[in-house]
């Protein structure tokens, strides 16, 4: 057991932002995520936080996956203190954080995530690991299973994947899956490239637009200053922002600020139920 004092760190809102579907609450204050085959719970009440690891796990993977050496109470205080509509997102949304994903399975994902809530995103999710991915056991004894490896899906058929819910989905997955296992596509050769390069990359991948790649460089790459525009944040910028995002003010961490305001358009100011647009 690793215990810390993070300051901007909520669980719970990370949880619940739209960035990572196999996150879920344990109890009133436990949330478990399994991440690149690793199960993991986390325990919080206030800035004091429990991780189930031991110190060498927390080091080696869990600390950089939430982004805890980061001082986002510095983005934070970037803020235009005109801008209303932000300061109100930042208080609400203060305890996200950014993770740092597997490229694949964030790549996987958010195909998944096109026109689907995110109820149903998680099922899916759950649906293909179940049947792909390969069995693991928790401290708890309870069995869990890895996102499969795109071997594994690359030689399914298009569609075999609408058994597990994916419905028009199913090839994007499946076609992507089979690009990377076949060498059409090198991920690790993506990891290295700055932000344009690797986006550009990413959207020559079939099912693959322009909101879809900044989702994958945002959370699979933390690229920070990628910035996602879905419906919501669409709608915000037409109702907050008519002459566009301030993004040179917050150059380098644009993706910080549109977590913000994400989570303040479903949480906060409209209180709707989590919804992931087509890109």
């Amino acid at each position: 057991m690793v215990r810390r004092t993070v300051d901007n760190f909520d669980i719970g809102q990370i949880c619940d932002s739209g960035q990572c579907f196999r996150m879920r609450q344990r109890d009133e204050h436990t949330y478990s995520v399994i991440s690149a085959g690793r199960y993991l719970e986390i325990e919080q009440e206030g800035t004091d936080c429990r991780f189930s690891c031991d110190e060498e796990e927390f080091e080696g993977y869990w600390k950089g996956y939430f982004d805890l050496e980061r001082d986002y109470g510095a983005y934070m205080e970037t803020v235009n203190p005109v801008d209303e509509y932000l300061v109100n997102a930042i208080r609400f949304g203060a305890g996200i954080r950014i993770l740092y994903q597997d490229l694949w399975e964030m790549t996987a994902s958010f195909l998944i995530s096109q026109q689907n809530n995110i109820v149903r995103i998680r099922r899916c999710i759950q649906n293909i690991c179940e049947q792909y991915g390969e069995e693991r056991e928790n401290f708890r004894g309870e069995k869990y299973y890895e996102f499969p490896k795109p071997e594994a899906l690359a030689v399914l058929p298009e569609d075999k994947l609408k058994e597990c819910n994916l419905g028009y989905r199913s090839k994007y997955v499946v076609r992507t899956a089979r690009s990377i296992a076949e060498g059409g596509t090198d991920l690790a050769a993506v990891q290295n490239m700055p932000y344009k390069e690797a986006k550009a990359e990413l959207l020559k991948l079939y099912g693959v637009g322009e909101k879809v790649a900044d989702c994958i460089c945002l959370f699979g790459l933390h690229h920070l200053e990628a910035f996602p525009v879905d419906t919501h944040i669409l709608q915000a910028l037409k109702k907050h922002y008519k002459r566009g995002f301030p993004k040179k003010r917050y150059k380098g961490y644009e993706g910080v600020m549109q977590q913000y305001v994400f989570y303040w358009e479903l949480r906060g100011e409209k209180g709707n139920v989590p919804f992931i647009q087509k890109n």
